[in-house]
């Protein structure tokens, strides 16, 4: 308990910082970039893919795709709600519906679709209702939000296969994909500018280190 709660005022404080140094901005549409430091590639734009998955703090779950042969881009953000544009703080309420989530951009020639849903279940514990470790609310649940019918079946397919690994009920959500709202400009690449951080050195790092990712 003690330690959840100490996790908690971390990402309060380091949210704090970031809003105290001007980082923090209004969500906007982002240009799709690329990082010399992680695995990321370049593709041609017309043979890419979208995977839309939420998986609790989004923070974790971009620096896990990130790092991943043939993804292009990922984008934090919010899906899955009612509230036109909405921001962190409205959607850290639990009220407007929206789930973060991680838009992933990928060529399917590199890494394929299943692939990417095998790292989300490595990633992070589906078991959970609504809550990712400290991290409790509607807006950490475990999603899936796809995009085609062929990502509609290949992740139930992957879900059914999954829960093998799982003593409880994965309780994963499979929907489909509705509008994306890229989160505020301080969330993105979060990992990777500020890995000095308490968050990223008590919760990321460690949770890269068991997936061999750094």
């Amino acid at each position: 308990m003690l330690q959840k709660t100490l996790l908690r005022l971390i990402k309060a404080a380091c949210l704090c910082l970031a809003s105290a140094f001007g980082l923090i901005a209004c969500a906007e549409e982002r240009t799709p970039t690329t990082n010399d430091d992680t695995t990321m590639t370049n593709s041609d734009p017309s043979s890419l893919e979208i995977a839309s998955f939420g998986a609790g703090c989004f923070w974790c779950v971009e620096a896990v795709f990130e790092n991943l042969d043939g993804v292009q881009d990922v984008v934090s953000g919010y899906m899955g709600g009612e509230v036109k544009d909405p921001t962190y703080r409205e959607v850290c309420t639990g009220t407007t519906g929206h789930a973060e989530i991680t838009q992933i951009t990928f060529d399917p020639a590199v890494i394929s679709y299943e692939t990417l849903l095998d790292w989300l279940w490595r990633s992070h514990n589906p078991t959970t209702l609504n809550q990712q470790g400290a991290d409790k609310g509607t807006q950490y649940r475990s999603a899936i939000f796809y995009h085609s019918e062929a990502q509609r079946e290949t992740a139930e397919a992957s879900k059914a296969a999954a829960q093998k690994d799982f003593d409880r009920p994965i309780v994963t959500e499979i929907t489909e994909a509705s509008v994306f709202y890229p989160a505020e400009d301080y969330h993105q690449d979060y990992y990777r500018l500020n890995k000095a951080a308490p968050y990223c050195q008590m919760v990321i790092r460690p949770k890269l280190k068991k997936l061999d990712l750094e």
